[in-house]
């Protein structure tokens, strides 16, 4: 039973504290556009430079904070950057309450919680380096992902819920709240971290150093792969959400009740493919799962082109839904434990910095370019070509021939 080994009392609680933020995060997924909207009555176009500066600026905010981590104990970092989004996500209800919210400080602390996000992620993979033994990375980020897609399930439709009774502000504080208590988590896991920081006489981290973590990707001949791989496909597919909601809500005249439904019920997929991968690889190895689940992830969304309206279309967004999720499920753990077991630890934080700002600033990038495709051509249309694009993402996986030189 691969999967159902303990890993520990401390991992036990980093994964507490973990799951106390994914929740926290679900519940209030949508509360920053819904607030600009209900509260500040702004427009699409405001609400559209919400959801995409808020990305950019947050990631090129963030650039710098890789080589700031990598000289540092992980843990007080992963501390600082909870506490960080748990001040600037309070103050939005705070000045909700004295009649000072505006536009200006959603924006602003949306860029505040994606630049702290990716600090987090920085550090958060190091530290887990430091946590786990290296045989059991896997089980651990199979055991993340499963979290991360509970929290999808349950958290979007229940702050839905809240929104409907209480405003979208009463799930900002839940959000606040959740990263708050991560922090308290992530500080009671006790023990000792080893000092990562540089030998005497080391030269400090430089200007240059901000680029070390897409060279070393760059350079990596799995990791490139993999890379341009991960952030075409989550790009192209967080592009299409947005497109989607209008399409149902709007052309097809889904209730917000059946939204809602087809897409949390579909996260099982992702709790099933998480719990599986640590018994997939070791059945059929790392190699096979990443290159059979990274295709097959792609060949789902076209489908959500050809939605019918009534119960069938119902029936098909959940089917198709429910076979990406499964499959990103499967992919996630199996690439964030190959990409932890491949990066020297000296380089490491850099890395996931510069991963996650690459993915922030191409999701933000094309959401924006299929925002301005569906004014043209229709949302249908724009998710038909996103769909059409995804098949070819395949492509850019490793190949076998680099794989096999990887494994030797």
């Amino acid at each position: 039973m691969v999967g159902a080994r303990g890993l520990g009392r401390r991992f036990g609680r980093l994964w507490a504290a973990y799951a106390v933020s994914a929740f926290g995060t679900s519940l209030g997924f949508g509360a920053f556009p819904l607030m600009a909207i209900l509260v500040l009555d702004s427009g699409p176009a405001q609400v559209a430079a919400l959801a995409a500066a808020g990305r950019v600026l947050g990631a090129v905010l963030a650039v710098p904070l890789g080589p700031w981590v990598e000289p540092r104990r992980k843990r007080p970092v992963m501390v600082g950057a909870d506490l960080t989004r748990f001040v600037a996500l309070i103050s939005v209800p705070v000045a909700f309450a004295l009649g000072w919210l505006g536009f200006a400080q959603l924006l602003f602390v949306s860029v505040v919680v994606a630049a702290a996000d990716i600090a987090f992620k920085a550090a958060a993979g190091a530290y887990l380096k430091t946590l786990v033994p290296a045989a059991d990375l896997l089980v651990a980020n199979s055991r993340f992902e499963s979290t991360t897609w509970t929290a999808t399930m349950v958290g979007p439709p229940l702050g839905g819920a809240l929104i409907g009774m209480f405003g979208p502000v009463v799930t900002v504080v839940a959000d606040a709240v959740s990263y708050l208590l991560s922090a308290l988590g992530i500080r009671s896991v006790g023990g000792t971290e080893p000092s990562p920081g540089r030998a005497a006489g080391s030269p400090r981290l430089r200007a240059g150093d901000l680029l070390e973590g897409w060279r070393h990707i760059l350079g990596h001949p799995v990791l490139r792969p993999l890379f341009l791989n991960a952030i075409a496909v989550n790009g192209l597919i967080m592009a299409s959400e947005p497109l989607l909601a209008l399409l149902l809500l709007r052309g097809l005249g889904f209730a917000p009740w059946q939204y809602g439904l087809v897409f949390a019920l579909p996260c099982i997929g992702g709790l099933v493919g998480s719990r599986l991968a640590p018994r997939l690889v070791a059945r059929y190895g790392r190699h096979r799962v990443l290159r059979t689940a990274g295709a097959l992830r792609a060949c789902w969304p076209l489908g959500l082109a050809f939605v019918p309206p009534g119960i069938p279309g119902m029936a098909l967004v959940i089917t198709v839904q429910f076979g990406l999720v499964a499959c990103c499920g499967l992919f996630n753990p199996v690439l964030a434990t190959y990409r932890l077991t491949h990066v020297d630890p000296g380089r490491l934080a850099r890395t996931q910095a510069a991963w996650a700002i690459s993915s922030s600033v191409t999701i933000a990038a094309l959401t924006a370019g299929w925002g301005v495709l569906a004014v043209v051509t229709g949302p249908r249309t724009a998710i038909a070509a996103a769909g059409v694009l995804l098949l070819a993402t395949p492509l850019l996986l490793p190949r076998e021939k680099q794989l096999s030189c990887d494994a030797r």
